[in-house]
């Protein structure tokens, strides 16, 4: 039953990746993403608060708090890795700019995949970074189902229209699929991390990358600097998965902890922003 639910929760995770990324492709044009990117001094505030600022926090949080090695190596790697197909949704719920979270995202993880090779085997001793299994995930299913659909956009505007509709439902679902199959999956590791330190740990990296991205943006309209927090805030948890494979143990139990946590932390930070963006408007 465990591997039945675990490639469940593959299908699920893959769904909402590549028909999300796809549907961002078909409601959106190169020029809409590209735009808010034009802004140099909002490219360098990104830059600095997602691989300056967030992963500084996380190695000084597993450094001066009493975590064991492998929830320490855990949230440094959540620290170091940003970016990931996660943003777009939370922009959605926060009622944020679609075009503004895409372009973000894409920024983040491609300076990941030359970031974190860099700077994880020095500050996690015995870490193996392997820069093409951090990109492969990236390329082929993020960027190229989003090319696809700016490319069919840009060729076929109505039937682009007409089914991106669909692309959304698939990844809604695919989405749900994933993080119940996933809890499912996960529920003992999740209960044998209970007092440990990776709980506190990811509290810390989801406060540091709010606060970052938020001040990073400084005038911005609110809804812009709620993106970024948001961004700031959500890791990119394939590739830490990825790195903390290479290191074994419990560093993967309690990545894969920290995988299930934030995200559903950020899904109800993203809806209760999203619900008084809606009650300001009205």
């Amino acid at each position: 039953m465990q591997e039945v639910l675990t490639v469940v929760t593959q299908i699920g995770v893959l769904t909402f990746v590549v028909a999300g990324m796809a549907g961002l492709g078909l409601s959106l044009t190169p020029a809409q993403i590209l735009a808010p990117l034009r802004d140099v001094r909002l490219v360098i505030g990104i830059l600095v608060a997602n691989f300056v600022v967030v992963p500084l926090v996380a190695v000084l949080a597993a450094r001066g708090l009493p975590m064991d090695e492998a929830a320490g190596t855990a949230v440094i790697l959540l620290g170091c890795c940003a970016g990931a197909p996660f943003l777009p949704t939370l922009a959605k719920l926060a009622h944020g700019d679609a075009a503004l979270a895409v372009g973000t995202m894409v920024l983040q993880m491609v300076v990941t995949v030359g970031f974190a090779p860099v700077v994880v085997p020095l500050a996690v001793e015995g870490a193996e970074v392997s820069t093409w299994d951090i990109a492969q995930s990236l390329l082929l299913f993020m960027l190229l189902p989003l090319a696809v659909g700016l490319l069919v956009r840009a060729r076929y505007a109505d039937a682009a229209a007409s089914v991106v509709g669909g692309f959304n439902h698939a990844s809604t679902t695919g989405l749900a699929v994933g993080v119940v199959s996933g809890l499912l999956v996960t529920w003992r590791e999740v209960l044998g991390s209970v007092g440990s330190w990776i709980f506190i740990g990811t509290a810390i990296v989801i406060v540091a990358g709010l606060a970052a991205g938020w001040l990073a943006s400084a005038g911005r309209p609110a809804g812009d600097r709620t993106v970024l927090g948001l961004g700031g805030a959500q890791r990119n948890i394939s590739a830490a998965l990825v790195i903390a494979a290479s290191l074994g143990g419990d560093v993967v139990v309690l990545t894969l902890v920290a995988a299930i946590v934030l995200p559903i932390v950020l899904i109800v930070t993203a809806g209760e922003i999203g619900k008084r963006s809606a009650k300001t408007a009205a």
